[in-house]
């Protein structure tokens, strides 16, 4: 009964994916042989302690007995992985000390270690391949991983006949290798497991190549070509059952299509071509900007961003970039690893994987700075917009939608400035610099926001008094906007051709910037001329007076009504005498008004008494 539950028990075992991913963490990035030895070692030490396969305390030696195919797990897989991964670095290591001048004298000796050390991890590799291939027969292990132990095996084998001028066998071995990662990446289903495949083909290329033009063929850098020749002949010979394994693995595949279709990366299109993406970690990371991008078309964000239109922009739709820009920021910076990986290395540059690498980094900056010079934009748009309230106070006013707040201007600046560093670091990209079309775009942008920026920036300076340098900036937002002019071709731009274009530039933005330069510069020169005549002083002086002032009044009436509409100050409206009634003199006036107030004399409340009373009150003092 524990028999049968253990034939039905299905093992997982992924050595491509456990073999790139360990390599990449533990020193291989930068090829350190030395610290993915010790890594590898300490790995299998913690398997046989877990799997219960250590050979005894001390200086005894206990002998462990052979694993049944029953009893096989993930973990005594992992364990002959590791021993091979670890075998095969420290020969790695010993080929590299050799290689140096100060181990002259010993080359003979770390060349006949490395080659035992690579001996050492055929063995290892060959009775990993054989507890597959019993698994597999159990039904298992699945037929996806069988291949990938098999094309890992025989990748090892061809390398080390390689590394002993066997080129023949290891032209074959090498081509059924590459073989059966084509097939891999053709049935993968994910985008991962894709570039997994497409990355381990990527490195035995050179291996191919180097092995056929050591046997004289005429087209050795043709690998494709190398390998359609002479895997059929040799397939079916190193692989036991290829056509049977083969066809299960499509079966498989096709059970698991939809199981996936999250993790499908979509094609990236530059230029009517697809950008290749050749790393795992690389899909990673572009899946998740390729989540925050549906996530960001959904909600509508996307919309109209970057076009110079006068409509107000919610806060949302400028939060909504954060996560693409956070997305965008990660696979920019896996990348640039990447290619720093490829400069600090050995590795040929000259490889496909190398080329590709170096694509895809500039692909990924132009594509994050469009997202940011969008996100500004937007930004601008929402901060421009005047000012509306649906539901104005009681005894408030409105504001009139011609009003802006003047302390918007130097905030609407600094966002330009950073529109203008995206362009700039834009402008010095590769690909567009191999564009011609593409680079003229940027630079119409590029003086277009200028431009812009000089137009803010004197509006800055208008607001405190400084109409000198105000207009100073106009006349040069006048020049950058005839270069910008002359940068923008409308019909081969290939920025506006795109949907959901990032800036959108045409002749009407242009004509618009243009219309209000000239309402700027005739407000400016208004304003200028009211405060303090037109002069270049900072400081009004209330005291002076124009030239020839006092003696042009005595020939000429000075029209201050006109002189006040002309300034944009309101002229006061004039006063209404009556000249009807009469003026009198003002002590007449006062007098009369003092008689008019002047109070009546009061009469006796009551009539007056008579008789002996008021007689004899008199006399007592009595009234």
């Amino acid at each position: 009964m524990a028999i049968d539950q253990a034939q039905t028990s299905k093992v997982n075992f992924k050595a491509l994916l456990i073999a790139n991913e360990h390599r990449s963490a533990y020193g291989l990035r930068y090829n350190d042989f030395s610290r993915y030895r010790k890594h590898c070692a300490n790995r299998t030490h913690r398997l046989r302690s877990t799997l219960k396969m250590t050979h005894g305390k001390g200086r005894e030696f206990k002998k462990l007995p052979v694993v049944t195919p029953e009893n096989l797990k993930d973990g005594h897989l992992q364990l002959l992985l590791f021993e091979t991964e670890r075998a095969w670095a420290y020969s790695q290591e010993l080929q590299a000390e050799a290689l140096k001048p100060t181990n002259s004298a010993k080359v003979g000796t770390l060349r006949h270690s490395s080659t035992a050390r690579f001996r050492r991890a055929i063995h290892w590799c060959t009775q990993l391949l054989s507890h597959c291939q019993s698994l597999h027969a159990s039904q298992r292990l699945s037929a996806k991983n069988m291949v990938e132990v098999t094309a890992y095996t025989l990748m090892l084998s061809g390398k080390f006949l390689r590394y002993r001028d066997e080129y023949q066998d290891s032209l074959e071995q090498l081509c059924v290798t590459r073989d059966l990662l084509d097939k891999l990446a053709e049935t993968a289903d994910s985008s991962r497991n894709q570039a997994l495949a497409t990355l381990f083909a990527d490195e035995i290329s050179p291996e191919i190549r180097y092995c056929a033009h050591q046997l004289g063929h005429t087209k050795s850098y043709e690998v494709d070509a190398i390998v359609k020749e002479l895997s059929p002949k040799h397939r079916g010979t190193l692989v036991q059952g290829y056509d049977r394994m083969i066809k299960k693995l499509y079966t498989e595949s096709q059970t698991t299509q939809g199981d996936e279709g999250g993790r499908v990366l979509q094609p990236l299109i530059w230029d009517g071509q697809e950008v290749p993406i050749r790393n795992p970690e690389l899909v990673d990371v572009l899946l998740q900007v390729q989540k925050a991008e549906a996530a960001l078309k959904a909600e509508g964000g996307a919309q109209g961003e970057g076009k110079m239109s006068r409509g107000r922009k919610s806060r949302k739709g400028v939060a909504s970039f954060d996560a693409v820009l956070a997305a965008l920021s990660d696979a920019e910076d896996v990348t640039r690893k990447l290619v720093e990986t490829q400069q600090n290395t050995s590795a040929a540059t000259s490889s496909t994987g190398a080329r590709d690498i170096h694509f895809v980094h500039s692909y990924i900056v132009y594509h994050l700075l469009s997202r940011r010079i969008q996100r500004d934009l937007t930004l601008v748009s929402a901060l421009v917009a005047p000012p509306t309230s649906r539901h104005p106070a009681k005894g408030v006013k409105a504001p009139q939608a011609d009003q802006q707040d003047a302390r918007v201007n130097p905030a609407v600046v600094k966002i330009l400035d950073t529109v203008l560093q995206s362009l700039t670091q834009m402008r010095a990209l590769t690909v567009v610099e191999e564009n011609p079309y593409l680079t003229n775009a940027v630079e119409a942008r590029l003086a277009f926001t200028k431009s812009r920026r000089c137009l803010f920036l004197a509006r800055s300076y208008a607001a405190v008094k400084q109409y000198a340098q105000a207009m100073a900036l106009i006349q040069r937002s006048k020049l950058y906007i005839r270069e910008s002019s002359t940068h923008l071709v409308p019909e081969e731009d290939p920025i506006n051709a795109i949907d959901n274009a990032f800036f959108t530039l045409g002749s009407e933005s242009i004509s618009a910037l243009e219309k209000t330069l000239t309402e700027d510069e005739e407000h400016v020169k208004q304003d200028w001329f009211a405060y303090n005549g037109g002069t270049a002083s900072a400081s009004r002086d209330p005291t002076k007076k124009p030239l020839f002032f006092n003696i042009a009044l005595n020939y000429v009436q000075l029209d201050m009504d006109r002189l006040q509409e002309r300034a944009g100050a309101k002229p006061s409206a004039p006063v209404v005498k009556n000249v009807m009634e009469p003026k009198l003199p003002a002590q007449v006036t006062k007098a009369k008004a003092e008689e008019i107030s002047r109070p009546t004399t009061p009469e006796p409340s009551g009539p007056a008494r008579a008789g002996l009373s008021s007689l004899l009150g008199g006399w007592w003092g009595r009234k």
